[in-house]
């Protein structure tokens, strides 16, 4: 790289800037710690969920690992969820896991009918007493105990894995709502079902009906509803939207949201949607500086660092944390889908940043930094010039990219014959207006005859 006034051969001359943007011999003696391509710890991480979200994302993960390399974590994860779902009432679920694990775990992980029989005679007397109930309140008009029983239904229908059934019973509350903490159960019970279904169009639209009665909002129940605004924005790919719900999310909301989601995903979905969307001085601002998402990142040591090492443009090691997170990334039930696109955005924006500052840059040191070929970089390089993300070109003979800075001179010169103009007119029209005057030809208002 070189300055303007530099012969475009001295590119090697300003090796050490070439450094602070990329690898440097400094960057073995920081002795902080890369992780390592190791596979999940399928119990330290079921152990932050609780209730259904816990089983979901056990089956997930065995659904999605590879069964030929890691068998072990799929069966375990199976385990798992088979032990969780024994522990509740959902039928449902046990007859989806069972035969996924195909009697691969012995005889005691096996279908266990009784069980089944068992779980689903209860269900039929509790679901008739809930009825039986219900119809007495509707009877004496009872609105409070008309909104308990539909809760109480809500409640069963989820506990049994009948989710539509389960929305449509906390949404009937609504009509029988006589406070404003009514209300926001009502809305948090309807998030927590749209959640699991999937349906983030509901999900936004109870965090917005919760959010108008603000008076019966507590420091824990708004970062429940920012989380949940983050999970709907993530899923509708508006990334920055994502960033800035996380963001906000205050420390208050610890472990009691964890049938939804864990501090650790705040602090992982919250740091690279932010890296993938926001400037410099955002990431700066509302992400390195933010007391409170500091908590968070307190959690998950890589994603602080590696978001430290992008803005401390140390772009090699913050591509290896990278690309040490992304196997166990693709097995988040929220965030799988979006890893590709995060990942291309992260990097796009670390080429651009990276090259921002030079005249010119030597492609083979740059793709050292990036951990590619040059053919590979050229590649990219042209799509980011392509789409006008880098004012530069490429000399593909020598293997240097020169940036296309404004021409200052031309443009200083544009600017003084412009302003020549400018005080040319000025000075015609004052001269104008003074011989005007001086020869009398001004005309007086009412001066004129008719």
């Amino acid at each position: 790289m070189q300055g303007e006034d530099e012969p475009s051969g001295s590119a090697t001359m300003v090796e050490d800037e070439i450094y602070d943007n990329g690898t440097s011999p400094d960057d073995e003696k920081r002795n902080r710690p890369i992780i390592t391509g190791e596979q999940l710890d399928i119990e330290a991480y079921a152990s932050l969920y609780s209730g259904r979200t816990k089983i979901t994302r056990l089956i997930f993960i065995a659904d999605h690992c590879d069964a030929e390399t890691n068998q072990t974590m799929q069966l375990e994860a199976l385990r798992m969820a088979y032990d969780e779902i024994k522990k509740g009432e959902n039928a449902l679920l046990f007859r989806e896991v069972v035969p996924k694990i195909d009697r691969r775990l012995g005889p005691n992980y096996g279908m266990d009918a009784t069980w089944c029989e068992m779980v689903e005679r209860r269900a039929e007397q509790r679901k008739e007493k809930l009825e039986n109930e219900l119809n007495a309140y509707r009877t004496n008009l009872i609105k409070e105990s008309i909104r308990m029983g539909y809760n109480d239904f809500g409640d069963f229908y989820y506990a049994h894995g009948a989710l539509g059934d389960a929305f449509k019973s906390y949404v009937r509350t609504r009509d029988y709502c006589t406070t404003s903490k009514h209300i926001i159960h009502m809305c948090m019970s309807a998030i927590l079902v749209s959640i699991e279904m999937g349906q983030f169009t509901h999900v936004t639209s109870y965090v917005s009906k919760a959010e108008q009665t603000p008076e019966a909002l507590d420091a824990i129940t708004s970062a429940k509803l920012r989380c949940a605004a983050g999970l709907a924005h993530l899923e509708a790919k508006k990334y920055k939207l994502a960033a800035r719900k996380f963001l906000e999310t205050g420390p208050e909301l610890g472990n009691h949201y964890n049938e939804v989601i864990a501090p650790q995903d705040v602090a992982t979905y919250g740091g690279l949607c932010a890296l993938a969307t926001f400037d410099r001085s955002e990431l700066k601002s509302k992400v390195i500086d933010n007391v409170n998402f500091r908590n968070f990142l307190e959690l998950v040591p890589v994603v602080r660092e590696l978001i430290n090492d992008f803005y401390s443009s140390h772009y090699a090691s913050c591509l290896d944390y990278l690309g040490n997170l992304k196997p166990n990334l693709l097995l988040d039930i929220h965030l799988h889908d979006h890893v590709e696109t995060l990942y291309d955005q992260i990097r796009h924006k670390a080429l651009i940043q990276y090259t921002l500052p030079f005249v010119s840059v030597d492609l083979h040191m740059m793709a050292n930094a990036f951990k590619t070929s040059v053919t590979g970089l050229e590649k990219e390089l042209e799509t980011l010039i392509t789409n006008n993300q880098i004012q530069a070109r490429i000399d593909s003979h020598n293997k240097i990219l020169y940036a296309r800075h404004a021409d200052q001179r031309n443009a200083t010169f544009q600017r003084v014959l412009q302003t020549g103009s400018e005080f040319d007119r000025e000075v015609r029209s004052m001269l104008l207006r003074a011989n005007l005057i001086k020869h009398d030809y001004n005309q007086r208002g009412g001066s004129r005859k008719i």
